[in-house]
């Protein structure tokens, strides 16, 4: 049964790769064209591969920017690992699920007492996939200093990037293939 799911898996991830445009590098992606199996990767011009490589983006808001997004700010702070779990999916793009991964969070914060362990690779693993800058300071200082902090910015970012949080990985690419598959607008009819 496993099998059948991963073949039904592999054929849908096949099915959205060749429907969907690739996103150029250069400029963030638009909110609602999300690019699901295929983040922004870097992209060096081979006649400039001397020079300077281009830099990471900077994040779409700031550390300490959470009174800018009221429940976000209150679901990290009350339930951590709701919104780490939701982070997880999306990240690991739907290998992991919400559950699982809030579980495991929650179980590392009770024996260790230290969650930001492991949350700090996620936060290294999203930066890598969108090519973000790593600031003020490293990952891992980031998150054993203001953890929820961290977990606030990093779901500014896939919110900004185009992702319904509450709906995790296979919701949003559920809504992706609903928004390619319907027709386009049609404008008023015809007018002197």
């Amino acid at each position: 049964m496993h099998t059948d799911t991963g073949i039904v898996l592999s054929r849908m991830t096949t099915e959205i790769e060749e429907s969907w445009p690739q996103a150029p590098s250069a400029p963030p992606q638009p909110p609602l064209s999300l690019d699901l199996d295929h983040p922004p990767t870097k992209q060096t011009n081979p006649a400039s591969s001397n020079l300077n490589s281009h830099s990471p983006e900077p994040w779409s808001s700031g550390l300490c920017d959470c009174c800018n997004d009221v429940s976000s700010c209150c679901l990290t702070c009350w339930c951590p690992c709701v919104t780490f779990g939701r982070i997880a999916e999306i990240v690991d793009r739907g290998s992991t699920s919400c559950a699982m991964s809030g579980a495991l969070y929650t179980l590392i914060l009770c024996v260790t007492g230290c969650s930001c362990l492991y949350s700090c690779f996620y936060r290294s693993k999203l930066r890598g996939q969108y090519f973000l800058e790593e600031s003020p300071c490293t990952d891992c200082c980031i998150h054993c200093c203001c953890e929820e902090c961290a977990l606030c910015q990093e779901y500014r970012e896939l919110e900004s990037r185009g992702f319904d949080m509450s709906i995790g990985w296979h919701g949003n690419v559920e809504r992706q293939k609903r928004i390619a598959a319907s027709p386009p607008a049609v404008q008023g009819g015809m007018t002197r």
